[in-house]
């Protein structure tokens, strides 16, 4: 039966259920859905816009395992739909339109297709589009042969998608033939050979999930036990650092949101996999797309080529979507987004003298990285032996990303639409976060059990499990994986790219720690298979006796012949820039604009950057907190300075004038990000990944990628670093009915090293009264503008583009700005790169008020003062901390030239060749912001863009600090009280709030929600309760709705918060999701006949942003001390708003914004709300981070560097003496 909730004008929620519901079920189901109420009605007539009938989407799965915790039983599916008209916009992606709801509603008409015997492979390749070579087909055909039988269906797909070019990477191990002469290495030995010449610290390279290099020892702070819940404790290890970055393009030019949320689960997927456990730590992101034409006015660059029929969806739909995908996804996982690049570009030459060729990124780049790091001991994988047991955790199977791995292989538009859209993956973050929690809980521990592990992603099952068993043989047993389709063919079953699944091999003798573990994370778990030995890859049915793939290893592997790529070199060129001085603001107007250029606060306040407590630079800076810095760094624990340093480069237009120059640029550019964080052994510390993606197979683009991989890879040996990872993507085309369009070939180079003192970071932030400004062309090349975001601009790509011509002396200038940090020489630093030497002195002024410069540009030896501001040759501009620097600079490798003063005042003076311009940061940030606004208003509601635009300017952070505070580390003294940090599934916070209460002088237990559901806890042995941030359930029917109905209609745990709250020796604090869930269940103003709520930000989307809060005087225990101060905090929240039906008066308000005006209030609160407190003041609900906020370093803009903590470890101090002292 499906039971109908809610109003047929607007929205239904329909619950299908086995047996029928009863009054206590009706009353439950009404409260979980808001108020609506059940309908009479076994059929709605309206039209309705919902989920596909054959897809159970995430939201159903965690809607009704929170109906199941409520004490409701069988329950099948729950989806909502939403009213229909022909003003509504779907996406066929995800949705379908219903003419009327009714039983038949969930039905579905798919057949399960029994197991195919394939006669004919090559058609069979064809209809499939399985993306197999003729040599493949060739040698699958004799397969058949040799085994005496047909291949199965289920066979002919695995051998597509394990032996695809997204998965073995066939033209990387590949024979080049350029010219009609054999190149002496393939790709990939190109890019090995870093690592034979430069080992320096790999660990692991080429053979796991990740590359690991050696870290620091580090102070591990983790639960004593995983099983049950248990103290934290403090533990050192030495560990490892992983780098990794990955590729989701063909999904997200199809189904952008998923595509770009499904690319940044699988990185973070690949993290954990690592060695036989690893962490991932923080995430970055870059998008390259086609022009998204904002307005109808397009600008001349827009306007130079007409915009196609694009086959899915359009540029800007593009940005936007994925962008929030890859944004929802690491917010709801709780990873940290801290690095990221936007580039559009399009070009296409009238002039036939020229290339003619129409290059754009229709095909899309989207790159998720990051870096994480595991304990030494656990960087290698081992070997499984005979009996080990195959583990699956994560969710169900369900027909969906069927062949993405081989149709990512192809063109984008080569295969019919059914097919592609059919090869995208749906994401569910909060599955993931559930199944990353069992692994956490595993690698963290002295015992790990794990002897491998891998990530589901391309080709499902497939891929996954035939890695896990490669090295030995295994069968796995279909009945075992779980269904949530009941009508997969057993191919669909084993091929899906159903995502947030991790495969093991543990020893029998483990089975039942981790499913004591799995249990108590409510991760599902499934014991799938078993390791033979013999070298055998079966997937067998008794259920249905049959086995779909029954294969020796080394034929379902292949063994196809090497592929050979024969290319000749093919001279490409572009019509050079023509400009005149008359024109420069018209010029600089243009490319502030530009999105390469242009403010990227619409990428940036919409993604966590704080979650974990261990963020130390992210990309915004300074009083304004514009996005401006191009590293990041997290710190590797609490205790100690060590950090992971990252950043990104690349320079895929200068690589159209010459694919050498963008190899090296693009390294360049990553290394003159990141050179501002002090490393632990300088430029020797840093690894890089490279990811590839190029239109191979082209006229001319095979000989090009050649060339740029030789080239990287000898740059790279030439400065003594090594690439260990990476990936290529090598099917950069889309096609058209009538056109193809080729996207430039690209490296996307990722930095990491180990920081070794991260306080000693410098930012792209001129200061007032401290010493010069200087500049160094690292480049060594005379100014070039071609491959310049100016001559995109200008429509145009250029003639010449910069490069890098000494390579020993760059690295040597690299190592000499790292001797100058260390020393704190240097106060403030920025690369030259997007937008080239003028852009990089505005943005060194835009993050405070009134910051400007005069500079004299003469000794820089070029009096074209065009080419001289524009180009984008590798260079680097910085501050030092005094006057007492030019000595200093004399010592340099390459020539280090004082360029001007810092003023204040706001203006920018430039003088060169005779000339001297005039400018004013404050209207050029505003232009620079513009771009930023365009992309908003398609994000934000009520016209938010707009006042964000208005006041981010208006609203400069400023703090009045308590007159005292223990700003350093101090002595734990005597007893430390117990404090219990509760989590849910889908929490994401529990580590920063349980170090806060640890370092204030707590004993810290964890508890899950399984734990007082069960009963196994009651919390009488704690005096401090702390509920935590994150997404519950995935904010399912509402932020914390879910977590509130498990206390609410779950008898044991509704008593032991009861008897917590009644008792008047406790404490408690609810942040972020842990406020909400304070707020759901009413416990602040019990007395109310009419409660405050928690609504979504008036912004309608989730907002990120490093704000302040004034602490109002008040009763809190915890902040009544700090009463008067105003101090800088995280938030990171999509439903914050307090709404607040009584008087001010009725409430007792601890803390407000620091304006009252969005952005500053982020979610528009009645009263500026920030902070409640019961009237007891014990009882603490707050939206803004403070836990994360409890490091002097974790604050995006800190005004005394000296201090260790913030003023906000005294909130936790306070109430730790408090409950000594009652």
């Amino acid at each position: 039966m499906i039971y109908f909730f809610g109003n047929p004008t607007s929205l239904i929620y329909a619950v299908q259920k086995t047996d029928a519901l009863s009054a206590s079920d009706i009353e439950k189901l009404q409260w979980l859905f808001g108020g609506h109420p059940l309908l009479q009605d076994e059929r709605i007539a309206q039209a309705f816009s919902g989920p596909r009938a054959s897809m159970i989407t995430p939201w159903s799965t965690n809607a009704t395992e929170i109906i199941e915790n409520m004490g409701i039983q069988g329950v099948r599916r729950v989806e909502q739909f939403n009213a229909f008209t022909d003003n509504n916009e779907i996406d066929p992606m995800l949705f379908q339109q219903y003419q009327g709801l009714d039983q038949t509603l969930f039905d579905v008409s798919v057949a399960q297709n029994p197991s195919l015997l394939i006669e004919d492979i090559a058609s069979y390749n064809a209809q499939e589009g399985l993306a197999l070579s003729e040599d493949e087909v060739d040698y699958l055909e004799g397969l058949s042969k040799k085994l005496g039988r047909k291949l199965t269906d289920a066979e002919v797909f695995g051998f597509s998608q394990v032996n695809s070019e997204h998965c073995r990477h066939k033209i990387f191990n590949g024979t080049f033939e350029i010219d009609g002469t054999a190149k002496p290495f393939s790709l990939f030995k190109l890019i090995r050979k870093t690592s034979e010449e430069h080992p320096n610290s790999i660990v692991s390279a080429y053979k796991d999930n990740v590359a690991f290099i050696e870290g620091p020892e580090i102070t591990q702070f983790a639960p004593e036990f995983a099983q049950k819940a248990s103290y934290y404790k403090e533990s050192k290890h030495k560990s490892v650092i992983s780098l990794k970055a990955e590729t989701h393009n063909f999904p997200t030019t199809v189904e952008p949101f998923n595509g770009a949320a499904t690319g940044s689960g699988g990185e973070i997927r690949d993290r954990l996999a690592g060695g036989i456990g690893s962490l991932p730590l923080v995430g970055s992101a870059v998008y390259m797309t086609s022009y998204p034409r904002h307005k109808k006015e397009l600008a001349a660059h827009e306007a130079s080529i007409e915009a196609r029929e694009w086959l899915y969806q359009t540029p800007l739909d593009i940005l936007i979507k994925a962008s929030n995908g890859a944004s929802d996804f690491g917010n709801k996982f709780g990873q940290p987004l801290i690095v990221g690049s936007l580039l559009t570009f399009e070009h296409q030459e009238s002039n036939p003298a020229y290339d003619t060729r129409a290059l754009a990124y229709d095909k899309v780049i989207m790159l998720a990285g990051g870096v994480g790091y595991s304990r030494r001991e656990y960087a290698q994988k081992k070997r499984p032996t005979p009996g080990d047991k195959v583990v699956v955790l994560g969710g169900d199977n369900y027909r969906i990303g069927m062949g993405g791995a081989a149709v990512s292989s192809a063109d984008t538009g080569a295969f019919g639409s059914a097919i592609e859209l059919n090869a995208i993956q749906r994401s569910n973050p909060e599955m993931q976060k559930r199944a990353a929690n069992a692994i956490r809980a595993l690698a963290e521990s002295d015992d790990n059990p794990i002897v491998s592990v891998h990530d589901h992603g391309a080709g499902g099952h497939l891929n996954c499990l035939s890695e896990l068993v490669e090295e030995t043989g295994g069968k796995i047993n279909l009945d075992a994986l779980p269904v949530g389709d009941p009508t997969l063919s057993e191919k669909e079953l084993i091929g899906n790219e159903s995502q947030e699944r991790m495969g093991l091999v543990v020893p029998e003798k483990s089975l039942g720690l981790l499913k004591e573990i799995a249990e108590r994370e409510r991760a599902p778990m499934y014991t799938v298979g078993d390791i033979t030995g013999d070298h055998h890859f079966s997937f067998y049915s008794e259920k249905s006796d049959s086995k779909p793939i029954d294969l020796e290893l080394t034929d379902f592997f292949g063994n196809a012949p090497k592929m050979i790529l024969k290319d000749s070199t093919t001279p490409r060129s572009y019509e050079a820039l023509t400009y005149t001085l008359a024109d420069f603001h018209d010029y600089l107007d243009a490319v502030l604009r530009l999105e390469a250029v242009a403010c990227k606060d619409w990428l940036t306040n919409k993604v966590d950057r704080c979650v974990s407590g261990r963020v130390a630079k992210q990309q915004c800076i300074g009083p304004l907190q514009l996005p401006l810095q191009n590293y990041g760094i997290a710190a590797l624990d609490f205790a100690s300075y060590n950090g992971i340093a990252t950043s990104i480069g690349h320079s895929p237009v200068s690589g159209l004038i010459d694919a050498v120059a963008g190899s090296k640029n693009s390294i360049a550019e990553a290394l003159t990000n990141i050179v501002w964080a002090p490393l632990a052994e300088g430029l020797k510390s840093i690894s890089l990944s490279a990811n590839w993606m190029w239109p191979c197979n082209n006229e001319g683009e095979n000989a090009r990628l050649y060339d740029a991989v030789e080239a990287a890879s000898q740059f790279a040996i030439d400065l003594g670093i090594n690439i260990p990872t990476g990936k290529d993507s090598l099917s950069m085309k889309q096609q058209y009915p009538d056109k193809e369009v080729l996207a430039p070939g690209t490296v996307i180079i990722s930095a990491a090293g180990h920081c070794s003192d991260f306080t000693k970071a410098v930012e792209p932030l001129f200061k007032k009264d401290k010493g010069a400004i200087y500049y160094i062309n690292l480049s060594q090349d005379d100014y070039q503008l071609g491959g310049s975001s100016f001559a995109q601009t200008q429509a145009k790509i250029g003639e010449h583009a910069p490069t890098i011509k000494g390579h020993k002396t760059f690295g040597a200038a690299f190592d000499w700005i790292q001797l100058q940090l260390s020393h704190d020489r240097i106060c403030a630093g920025h690369d030259v790169a997007s937008g080239g030497l003028i852009t990089t002195l505005l943005e060194m002024c835009f993050a405070d008020t009134a910051i400007g410069a005069t500079l004299d540009l003469n000794a820089l030896g070029c009096e074209d003062t065009i080419r001289l501001l524009f180009a984008e040759n590798a260079s680097v501009v910085f501050q030092a901390t005094d006057d007492s620097f030019d000595a200093i600079a004399a010592t340099c490798p390459i020539q280090c030239v004082k360029i001007g003063e810092v003023q204040e005042g706001g203006e920018l003076v430039i003088k060169n060749a005779g000339v001297e311009l005039g400018l004013n940061s404050a209207s050029l940030r505003d232009r620079w912001y513009e771009t930023s606004v365009a992309f908003d208003q398609h994000q934000t509601a009520d016209n938010l863009a707009f006042t964000r635009f208005d006041n981010y300017k208006n609203q400069p952070l400023t703090y009045q600090f308590p007159k005292q505070y223990h700003s350093q580390r101090f002595e734990i003294q005597g007893k430390r009280p117990k404090a219990a940090i509760l989590r849910e599934k889908g929490s994401n916070s529990e580590r920063e709030m349980a170090n806060a209460l640890y370092a204030a002088g707590f004993e810290v237990k964890d508890l899950h929600m399984t734990d007082l559901i069960s009963g196994r806890e009651t919390l009488e042995d704690v005096q401090f309760l702390g509920a935590v941030g994150g997404f519950s359930n995935s904010d399912v029917l509402g932020s914390a709705k879910g977590w509130a109905g498990a206390f609410k209609y779950n008898e044991k745990a509704q008593k032991a918060l009861n008897d917590f709250f009644t008792r008047e020796d406790t404490l408690s604090i609810g942040i972020c999701n842990g406020c909400q869930l304070f707020m759901e269940l009413e416990l602040l103003y019990p007395e109310h006949e009419t409660h405050a709520k928690m609504t979504f930000n008036q912004s309608r989307k989730h907002e990120s942003a490093f704000t302040s809060v004034v602490i109002e005087e008040n009763n809190s225990i915890m902040l009544g001390s700090m009463a008067g101060a105003r101090l800088g905090v995280w938030i990171s929240h999509g439903e914050g708003r307090f709404s607040m039906p009584l008087e001010k008066e009725q409430y007792h308000i601890v803390g407000t914004y620091g304006y009252d005006g969005y952005p500053s209030n982020p979610n528009g609160s009645d009263f500026n709300t920030a902070m409640l407190v019961d009237p007891s003041g014990r009882h603490l609900v707050t939206m803004p981070h403070i836990e994360r906020s409890l490091f002097a370093w974790n604050w995006a803009y800190y005004p005394n560097s000296e201090d260790h903590y913030s003023p906000w470890i005294e909130a936790f101090i306070n109430a730790k003496n408090w409950i000594l002292n009652c």
